[in-house]
């Protein structure tokens, strides 16, 4: 949908979205593919022992009819399917047949407990679930607990009351009449990461795949390109897995490798890169962090590398050119609205610690308390005029917490992210932090990731968690909670040596005044720091 031009306003202006009336997100990443070009590898699909599958867009429509004409005996259009698996071929059969179906998919952590699936599960009325044995067994202890399950398939064979996905799939025919869903029509629910609150259900139209594209062409430098093939370590559970790399891959008819890692293992992620000459990788802050750490590899031949969720800093930045051969691309979005902003290095250089520019098609601003939008450098609210189609529908069964979600603004509704952020003078937007998240010290507006990047930059320092503590001087001090790089110790000495780093480096006022060594940062499963539980860690210090 984005067409290159020399500048990024020029991009914008020729610009133009097309969103058919009747559209199934589907029929647009498998059943069009499967019919013009039936034997073009869709999946390849790579086992932890080393063996790979390739899967055609013939052989995945034929399975994903089998799965659809499966569904169609139990559930209804407009029934919701959870997905409870790692990346592999099922995952994404399963979600195609959703769409195909009329049906609404649920994508599910494998690393949920059993409150995260019941929370979920239970919020979304789900109809059916297919799972692997790990995740029927979870499923299992919580059956009685959820009348509307029916149906619970198992890919890894008949076991703690589910049936045999592959049973069941060679049961039914591979010939499937896909629903006819309009673009507005309901397509899944992806539930927010729970960073503040109680995890909440984004409805997702089948549009959103679409309002997709331009983000994910920019952050891939014109995605795609002759011979593109991309992964990445992001659980296919994430929106950033499912809408930032597969469905928008399957859309242009690029491979997607499916492998997802036990534990992330940094060694073992540029190994897999390496062998399967993956030219396109989506990498979390985090995942890039751990990556740092490991031993400069040979024989990459990446073209693209984009990185969203946290903020990277130009240590990370600069990393990233040495070792990629390529400047990782910067975006920002979140599960409601997703894929709005992104750096492009084929358009402009990356301005460290800058997220990027707003994505043609979508209007962002950083708007003051009142709605008038911000001048350059000051800080205000992060928010995205509606309509717009990568933005959700509303909340599952919360149109209270969907209404305060907008602030309507001279005749004109806005998506209030809850991020803070300021205008630069290049036209980008400088990500700040959540609005609970920054610290107000001595008068002074701090963000956390400013200070985060800069504590990584200490050979010492492997992630860093940063939150503001109350202090009676300065109403919040900044404190650090630190994970060490193998090979050292905590002491009083290093973290004074850590602190005394990051004031040489920003200021006076944003060193951490605390640091805290930790084993492990709280985490989501998107592996965005938990400042919540990091804060809650803080107030056991104090009352302890």
């Amino acid at each position: 949908m984005l067409t290159a031009q020399a500048t990024i306003d020029e991009t914008r202006a020729r610009f133009e979205w097309v969103i058919p009336a009747r559209y199934n997100i589907g029929v647009d990443v498998c059943d069009r593919w499967a019919k013009s070009d039936p034997d073009r590898v869709a999946i390849i699909d790579a086992a932890a022992d080393g063996r790979a599958t390739k899967i055609s867009f013939a052989a995945l429509r034929a399975r994903t009819n089998q799965l659809a004409n499966a569904l169609s005996l139990d559930c209804r259009r407009g029934d919701r399917i959870g997905v409870l698996l790692p990346q592999g071929l099922e995952t994404a059969v399963s979600h195609i047949a959703a769409f195909k179906a009329g049906m609404i998919s649920i994508p599910l952590f494998t690393l949920f407990g059993p409150e995260a699936l019941l929370h979920r599960l239970r919020d979304s009325s789900a109809a059916a679930i297919v799972t692997n044995a790990e995740g029927a067994a979870k499923i299992a202890a919580l059956r009685d607990q959820l009348p509307a399950l029916n149906r619970v398939l198992c890919i890894d064979g008949a076991q703690h009351g589910a049936a045999d996905y592959h049973a069941v799939l060679a049961a039914h025919a591979d010939t499937f009449d896909p629903v006819d869903t309009a673009a507005d029509d309901p397509a899944l629910i992806i539930y927010t990461s729970g960073t503040t609150g109680s995890p909440k259900g984004a409805l997702h139209a089948h549009r959103v795949l679409l309002g997709h594209l331009p983000g994910v062409e920019m952050s891939h430098d014109f995605f795609p390109q002759e011979g593109d093939l991309i992964w990445t370590p992001a659980d296919w559970a994430w929106i950033g897995g499912l809408l930032d790399v597969l469905m928008p891959a399957l859309h242009h008819g690029v491979p997607v490798l499916a492998h997802r890692f036990a534990k992330f293992d940094a060694i073992a992620a540029f190994d897999l890169m390496r062998r399967y000459g993956v030219r396109n990788a989506f990498l979390p802050p985090t995942a890039l962090k751990l990556m740092r750490q490991a031993a400069a590899p040979t024989g990459l031949n990446l073209r693209t590398v984009a990185s969203g969720g946290e903020t990277l800093g130009a240590e990370l930045i600069d990393w990233g050119r040495a070792t990629f051969g390529c400047t990782i691309n910067e975006f920002y979005g979140q599960t409601e609205c997703n894929m709005i902003v992104s750096s492009c290095a084929a358009l402009a250089p990356a301005e460290p610690g800058v997220m990027g520019y707003a994505v043609p098609g979508h209007e962002v601003a950083v708007l003051r308390a009142d709605g008038t939008p911000c001048d350059t450098g000051q800080e205000g609210n992060i928010a995205v005029r509606a309509p717009d189609p990568v933005m959700f529908l509303g909340y599952w069964n919360n149109p209270k917490a969907t209404a305060q979600k907008f602030q309507r603004v001279d005749g004109a509704d806005w998506l209030l992210t809850g991020d803070r952020g300021a205008p630069t003078a290049s036209g980008r937007v400088r990500f700040i932090g959540r609005d609970d998240d920054v610290i107000s010290s001595a008068g002074y507006r701090i963000g956390p990731a400013e200070v985060e990047d800069c504590l990584i930059t200490h050979p010492a320092v492997a992630i860093a968690g940063v939150i503001g503590i109350p202090d009676e001087i300065r109403g919040q001090i900044v404190a650090a909670f630190v994970q060490l790089t193998e090979g050292y110790s905590p002491s009083d000495a290093l973290a004074g040596d850590i602190a005394a780093h990051v004031r040489s480096r920003l200021s006076a006022h944003e060193y951490p005044r605390v640091i805290r060594f930790i084993d492990a940062l709280p985490m989501t499963t998107t592996g965005k720091i938990i400042r919540g539980a990091l804060r809650a860690l803080a107030a056991q210090d104090e009352t302890a």
